[in-house]
């Protein structure tokens, strides 16, 4: 699910706590959390819904003024299942906590990870390189930096940046990428 920078504000402070969407079958189940860019939001409930049965109440827990403000606002065609979704911030990112943890268990750890990622992956050994280009390119734009480490495409760029994301060694920024606490130190390690 994606949401605009103000919904998700709102979902922080708590002033939001539920979204509504058009999909053909729903796309998130209760227990799911979503990373985003203000940490973990949670769904705590999804529901099929039709638009008639949309209130008021409704409209403002999902940050509009009335209901039909809020139905002619709703993504998706309007032939799709109406979703009623209630959500809570469920707290910080989990990765953000990794990026600082450069202790020597944590180091060995994500070394044997990357090592693994190199020997079984279709493209060989790529974790050095893309580690190197952020580090070296910091802030600089997914497009501009998957032709320099050897990718044919942008997509399968940034699905392996997410990879070394998981790991807490990348941070997303505005525009590009950067090497967190731990990323630094990993590629210290390596080079």
């Amino acid at each position: 699910m994606l949401f605009r920078a103000e919904a998700l504000d709102a979902i922080r402070q708590g002033t939001v706590s539920l979204a509504f969407r058009r999909w053909r079958t729903a796309r998130v189940r209760a227990g799911t959390r979503l990373r985003t860019m203000i940490g973990v939001v949670e769904v705590v409930a999804v529901t099929p819904v039709e638009p008639a049965a949309v209130t008021d109440a409704d409209a403002r827990r999902a940050g509009y003024a009335a209901a039909a403000d809020l139905l002619a606002d709703v993504p998706g065609d309007a032939d799709r299942q109406l979703y009623r979704v209630e959500l809570r911030h469920g707290g910080a990112d989990p990765r953000e906590a990794l990026r600082g943890d450069v202790s020597e268990a944590a180091l060995e750890q994500v070394l044997a990870a990357l090592e693994r990622m190199d020997r079984t992956g279709r493209r060989g050994p790529w974790t050095r390189t893309v580690l190197g280009l952020i580090a070296d390119r910091p802030a600089v734009r997914a497009p501009d930096l998957a032709g320099p480490a050897g990718y044919a495409d942008t997509l399968t760029f940034k699905r392996d940046v997410r990879r070394l994301k998981e790991l807490g060694l990348t941070e997303s920024l505005a525009v590009g990428y950067r090497l967190s606490p731990r990323g630094a130190a990993v590629l210290a390690r390596l080079r």
